[in-house]
């Protein structure tokens, strides 16, 4: 009897929807942020469509680099168009209610856009390292099918072994809090609103951090350890330097990338003290690596700027006509 009568209560205090306060601390003038945040968010889907379509529209581009360019392209769109058009209706429009099936959509989606790029980046890793390192066997091992393969791979991981950290967080039961000090719904932060243990939702977090992020970066330090070592062989100051500038604008995203995520790490441990930075620093690595991408993309890769002007000299010729 007490029992039962225990879990009616449960159920009649379970909420239904959260309420994103935005970032901590700075609430009153918080609506700033927007200018440059719409400004990111507008340079992110500009210069990742245009680069898509570019890579879409030239045969020049239709090379397996420039294959997992455009996916990431696609996949950064995605990761910013998440959480930015949220935070900005609060910033604008004070609409800080979300029910909690979007936010437990919204907490896997940031997961599974997040998991995607840090594998394409794996991808672009191990393809430099196949072209230089076993460059005689690159188109062999390289090819349409393999690429295929690879990014359905990707994608399959990503969206299964992300599917448990939303489904753990609608499990728990939400009586009390219903007010989360962010402008996203992260899973850490609506977790522990809840009234129940979160112990495994803490436990499955740290988990997949290592299972995917972890052995990602591993893997593509290792590969580029490798590529650094066999280029350091070469005789050729010429070939050496091609061989670098192939790998230079991959090895600075994936460095700012991974840098980001721990930075990002360490100062959650200070969260309690300093709220306002894990929060900020959450936000802006989901909006700027989409924006800085397909700027480093188009300032370092010849062929994608040639790729540019003459789809803009088309996109001229046909509004004179």
């Amino acid at each position: 009897m007490d029992t039962s009568t225990s879990v009616t209560n449960n159920s009649s205090l379970q909420i239904s929807q959260f309420i994103l306060m935005g970032l901590p601390g700075i609430h009153e003038w918080q609506h700033w942020l927007s200018l440059p945040l719409v400004l990111l968010y507008i340079l992110a889907l500009g210069a990742n469509l245009l680069i898509f379509i570019t890579i879409l529209h030239e045969p020049c581009l239709h090379e397996p680099m420039y294959h997992l360019l455009g996916i990431l392209a696609v996949v950064d769109v995605a990761l910013a168009t998440t959480i930015t058009p949220k935070i900005l209706a609060i910033f604008w429009f004070d609409a800080k209610v979300i029910s909690l099936p979007e936010c437990f959509v919204q907490i896997y989606a940031i997961h599974f856009f997040f998991s995607i790029e840090s594998g394409m980046f794996l991808c672009m890793a191990v393809d430099r390292y196949i072209a230089i390192c076993q460059p005689l066997r690159y188109s062999t091992i390289v090819t349409k099918a393999f690429m295929v393969k690879v990014t359905g791979f990707m994608v399959l991981r990503s969206g299964l072994l992300t599917i448990p950290v939303p489904v753990l967080a609608a499990q728990r039961l939400y009586c009390s809090k219903n007010e989360i000090d962010h402008c996203l719904c992260s899973n850490l932060g609506v977790t522990t609103l809840a009234c129940d243990d979160i112990t495994v939702n803490k436990f499955y977090q740290l988990i997949l951090a290592w299972t995917l992020v972890g052995s990602d970066m591993a893997l593509v330090f290792s590969s580029y350890a490798l590529i650094l070592h066999t280029v350091l062989r070469l005789n050729s100051a010429e070939a050496m330097s091609k061989a670098l500038s192939t790998c230079s604008s991959h090895l600075i995203l994936i460095l700012f990338f991974y840098t980001g995520i721990a930075v990002l790490s360490v100062t959650h441990l200070a969260e309690k003290k300093i709220p306002l930075i894990p929060a900020l620093l959450n936000v802006l690595h989901n909006v700027i690596p989409p924006a800085l991408n397909p700027m480093v993309y188009a300032l370092r890769t010849h062929k994608l700027r040639l790729g540019f002007q003459r789809l803009l000299r088309l996109g001229e010729n046909m509004s004179t006509k």
